[in-house]
């Protein structure tokens, strides 16, 4: 077993534990996006904007492109990013909850998107085709990784020549913390 599997299964059943306990969350994900963007979701999809920023801010969507959204949760910016690429482009969800690609599946029909899609699937092994989307987006979810540097292997895997990443997420300063914490295994899967 190499050293950044050490935590997986205890993250991802962290992961899942909190998400089956959101009944109604609270939308705080909202503040990051544009006026816009939150007047173009449904009540029910405010309340799922959880991130910690706006990837699309930064990504640059074109008409047509195919989007990866890693970690997509209830897929908030899977639904805004087919939006932004049109009829003509593609939005790919990726989560390894049942419940949250189910959640996304719904969203996506009661706005009407016909462009979108949603696979159950680890973020360290996506579901998806070498070379076969444009932009690959994350919102909050590498941090939840054990093996962050398998997930952003995998981004670029799944990137077309030319494609674009664009990520928000968690970060420490590492010379904030105490070194016993910048040195436990659990510091580093955590």
């Amino acid at each position: 077993m190499t050293r950044d599997l050490m935590f997986k299964d205890e993250i991802q059943q962290l992961v899942a534990d909190a998400y089956q306990k959101l009944d109604e969350p609270d939308g705080f994900g909202a503040a990051f996006y544009t006026d816009e963007q939150v007047a173009s979701l449904s009540t029910t999809a405010r309340s799922w904007m959880l991130g910690v920023g706006n990837p699309l801010a930064h990504a640059r969507l074109r008409s047509g492109e195919v989007v990866a959204d890693l970690g997509c949760g209830a897929g908030v910016d899977v639904l805004l990013a087919a939006r932004e690429v049109g009829p003509t482009g593609q939005a790919i969800g990726v989560d390894m909850l049942p419940e949250m690609i189910e959640r996304g599946r719904r969203l996506a029909d009661e706005a009407g998107l016909d462009n979108v899609g949603f696979r159950r699937g680890e973020i360290e092994d996506l579901p998806l085709e070498d070379a076969s989307v444009d932009v690959v987006t994350s919102n909050g979810s590498i941090n939840l990784s054990a093996r962050k540097s398998r997930v952003l292997a995998e981004a670029f895997r799944v990137l077309r020549p030319g494609g674009r990443l664009a990520v928000s997420d968690l970060t420490i300063r590492e010379e904030e913390l105490p070194s016993e914490v910048l040195t436990h295994p659990s510091a580093w899967a955590g």
